[in-house]
């Protein structure tokens, strides 16, 4: 393929933060896994549904494209906005050039995202801005919003002390009359299977990997926990 012949591909219809949707997202990363030097077009064309936390995958994917000396850009996004407008509200297409507006003001997206291994400082501040001080996330008590920022707060700790990646992703989208909080945070460093073999000196599979890695007294300040947490 010469790199002015564009491959396209297409982002399925339907993308939800369900074990289906997650393994659709790693099957479209395994088919571009190889490409190098190339254009590469995604398309929304047929994009029916995907939940807004999400688009942490996509940037992710679309890092590592970049790092391999490809040119990504998004197209057929207008097809998609007719459907939804999800993308507009969380600034996703508008990071990757996208300008499309949206007249809806409902502020329940959590914008997307990226962040360098040292600004600790930085995505604290836009969980207290994007979600906590959010009027419109439900009310809670001090001690309750707390224990939230520390919760999401940990996740994106593990990534930034550990994951040793050039970027970490992160998006979500919160639902009032549901009670349901969706954030995702990805980063593309270290895998939990590498940085556990390497701890144990034994080269136990991922699942055993992953296994020891959620056990009581195997901190998480002596393991990487690596892709996607939710």
């Amino acid at each position: 393929m010469q790199k002015d012949t564009p491959h396209i591909s297409y982002i399925p219809s339907q993308i939800t933060s369900a074990v289906e949707g997650y393994e659709l997202l790693l099957r479209l990363h395994n088919d571009l896994s190889s490409a190098q030097n190339q254009m590469i077009q995604i398309s929304f064309k047929y994009v029916i549904w995907l939940e807004a936390n999400l688009c942490a995958i996509l940037g992710a994917l679309i890092e590592a494209l970049e790092s391999r000396g490809n040119v990504v850009t998004l197209i057929d996004c207008e097809k998609f906005q007719q459907k939804s407008d999800i993308l507009s509200r969380n600034g996703f297409f508008e990071y990757y050039g996208i300008q499309i507006p949206t007249i809806r003001e409902h502020k329940t997206p959590i914008s997307y995202k990226k962040f360098k291994e040292k600004e600790a400082i930085p995505y604290n501040q836009y969980i207290l801005a994007e979600l906590i001080n959010n009027p419109e996330f439900p009310r809670h008590s001090e001690r309750l919003g707390k224990k939230i920022k520390e919760n999401i707060y940990e996740l994106f700790e593990n990534a930034r002390t550990h994951g040793r990646c050039k970027h970490i992703h992160t998006c979500g989208q919160f639902y009032p009359n549901k009670k349901k909080l969706h954030i995702t945070i990805v980063d593309t460093g270290e895998t939990i299977t590498n940085n556990v073999q390497r701890f144990l000196k034994n080269k136990l599979s991922p699942c055993e990997c992953i296994h020891w890695a959620m056990q009581l007294g195997n901190t998480k300040k002596k393991v990487i926990y690596q892709a996607v947490l939710v």
